[in-house]
């Protein structure tokens, strides 16, 4: 047997950012070396995700208990990957969709899967003595991405009045990681001090950003462009807005009225189309430099998608997260259709490291972008920031530089920023 072949796997829960079970999982190899992995877990989630495992006991964590995918790492899933050797990521990853047997590993769990999947990657680097992002992205891993900081939280994200999810600050135009990331921070926080001189909340959601009541949805774009400039920063030439609306919350609203359509279930309470949705995004993108929306459109709107796509594609990046949940099967249909033009990579959507790669290289090919992404539950793990540098795709999302849960990743960009030193390159672009 070869110091790389897998020799040990443990588990068990810990907590994530909102105080929830999670899956903690460590694996050793027969070289000594052991790798660990958390897994993170949404909150708006696509009805087409890979299967989080909760246990439904009620009377133990409110039903979101994880000792059935504890479980599952001990009893199902190490005696599949015992012996094999873990730089063969797919063979491994495979082993445990087979002893799964489901579509969506819904048998096991996806989050007990990736926990090995994942930990069994970090092992592999620690063997080879190697940081994670040059063992997974080989020589040619060195793009520090842009990142998508998420200043203002609302939809699921914030009990404030504001129906969409996220509203983000990418300071684009930048040659270097390191600069880009200091113009976030010090966005974030003239935005801070801009809200409390107006006598708004600076209490903050899920992922850092804070969650005041404004009167519009749009006030919120316009308090952006004032901290921008605020602190100095130039908007539309050095910093852009990325806009994540979580529309599949709106369209499932809708639903629980009995009407088709998207529902702004937090503010008026209206009830409005697809075409007036994408009327929406249109006139903020004439009246804002927005450069990114993801999910502006349910995940099942597949027509509507396409309008976005013929409308909007030429000028704004349109990111799938609920439309792709990081699966080839989706992203090809948005391929053949014409939907969207980029993918949001979330590896627990999926449920292994080999099928994320899979669908950021089958992106790439084809010419869409790909924005590496956080969940809102997430944990001191800082391993997307490594898959963002290993498959050079150029943004991550990441949440508000706030909370060691968000800021271990951008911490982490910063450290392997420094190790590759002037090799680095920059996602964005000055």
């Amino acid at each position: 047997m070869n110091e790389f072949c897998v020799e040990q796997l443990s588990a068990r829960w810990v907590l994530d950012s909102r105080g929830n079970p999670t899956v903690r999982v460590e694996v050793g190899l027969a070289g000594g070396a052991r790798g660990v992995a958390i897994v993170p877990s949404g909150a708006s989630t696509g009805e087409h995700e890979a299967v989080e495992l909760r246990d439904g006991d009620k009377a133990v964590f409110g039903g979101k208990g994880v000792s059935k995918a504890v479980a599952n790492v001990l009893d199902r899933l190490a005696p599949a990957v015992a012996g094999l050797d873990a730089r063969d990521q797919a063979a491994l990853d495979h082993a445990m969709l087979a002893a799964d047997g489901s579509a969506n590993k819904g048998v096991l769990g996806a989050n007990a899967i990736l926990g090995v999947s994942l930990a069994a990657a970090h092992a592999v680097a620690a063997e080879a003595g190697l940081p994670l992002y040059r063992s997974v992205g080989g020589a040619g891993a060195r793009t520090l991405p842009a990142p998508m900081l998420n200043v203002i939280n609302g939809g699921k994200h914030a009990d404030n009045n504001l129906d969409f999810q996220e509203f983000m600050v990418q300071p684009w135009g930048f040659d270097d990681f390191e600069t880009a990331l200091r113009a976030g921070v010090e966005i974030y926080h003239a935005l801070r001090g801009l809200l409390h001189e107006a006598g708004l909340n600076t209490a903050v959601g899920d992922e850092g950003g804070f969650a005041p009541d404004f009167k519009t949805a749009e006030e919120a774009l316009q308090f952006l462009e004032r901290a921008t400039k605020k602190a100095g920063y130039g908007w539309g030439t050095q910093v852009f807005i990325a806009l994540d609306p979580a529309a599949s919350e709106l369209a499932n609203e809708a639903k629980k009225a009995g009407k088709p359509g998207y529902k702004r279930f937090k503010s008026d309470q209206a009830i409005i189309t697809s075409d007036e949705l994408i009327d929406t995004w249109a006139q903020w993108c004439d009246n804002y430099p927005v450069r990114s929306i993801e999910d502006g459109l349910d995940e099942n709107d597949w027509a509507g998608w396409k309008k976005l796509t013929d409308r909007l594609g030429e000028r704004v990046q349109l990111v799938g997260d609920d439309l792709f949940v990081t699966n080839i099967k989706f992203l090809r249909r948005g391929l053949d259709d014409g939907c969207a033009n980029a993918i949001l990579v979330k590896p627990n959507q999926i449920g292994t490291l080999s099928e994320t790669l899979e669908a950021v290289d089958l992106a790439r090919r084809n010419g869409y972008g790909a924005v590496m992404s956080h969940r809102s539950g997430e944990t001191e793990d800082s391993t997307i920031a490594d898959l963002a540098v290993a498959t050079n795709c150029g943004q991550i999302k990441t949440g508000a530089p706030c909370r060691s849960d968000r800021n271990a990743k951008y911490n982490r960009l910063l450290v392997i920023a420094q190790e590759l030193g002037p090799s680095a390159l920059y996602g964005g672009g000055a």
